[in-house]
């Protein structure tokens, strides 16, 4: 026992340098933890405002594009509109020149019954070709007629899209 109480104080000692030595690492530990966290604050603080700048600059190009797309639309559906307006006026064209064409028929039907001395069923085997001809004739002015409204209406809605891609400044080339 002796030996114990003659140790104990350089235990003492040890111990207490030991603590001494410990809490002025734990100090140095602490001061680094809080200069990097303010190191790591700073740079989260730069990181918020420069995602805020750059949201803000995303948003306005996108704004943009959204406005040359509206623009596009728009004119997009005046062409429409033209397109539709003419496909009607070709409508009233197209009806004068199919009661032309039922006219025609209808002379050439009675001057083929009047004016000839065939037979009956020859007379009427004319006047009959004559309605078909200009049946056909109807019909097909009426067809053509569709086919071009709706050919006007498809080139006009690609060119919207055309309109509309070209707005956003995509550069394809860029793309490969």
């Amino acid at each position: 026992m002796t030996i114990w109480l003659r140790i104990l104080p350089y235990i003492g000692a040890v111990l207490l340098v030991a603590a001494a030595l410990f809490g002025i690492y734990h100090h140095g530990v602490t001061v680094t933890d809080e200069k990097w966290q303010v190191k790591w604050d700073d740079r989260d603080t730069r990181d918020a405002q420069a995602k805020a700048v750059n949201e803000a600059a995303e948003r306005t190009k996108e704004q943009a594009y959204q406005q040359s797309i509206n623009k596009a639309v728009q004119d997009g559906q005046r062409i429409i509109d033209q397109a539709t307006a003419d496909a009607a006026a070709a409508r009233t064209s197209a009806d004068s020149l199919r009661g032309a064409a039922d006219s025609l028929a209808n002379r050439l039907a009675t001057s083929q019954a009047s004016g000839h001395s065939c037979t009956a069923a020859a007379s009427q085997a004319a006047s009959r070709a004559a309605m078909v001809l200009a049946d056909v004739l109807k019909r097909a002015d009426q067809r053509a007629g569709d086919l071009a409204a709706i050919a006007d209406q498809a080139r006009a809605r690609g060119v919207t899209c055309e309109k509309a891609y070209d707005g956003l400044g995509i550069n394809p080339d860029a793309m490969r």
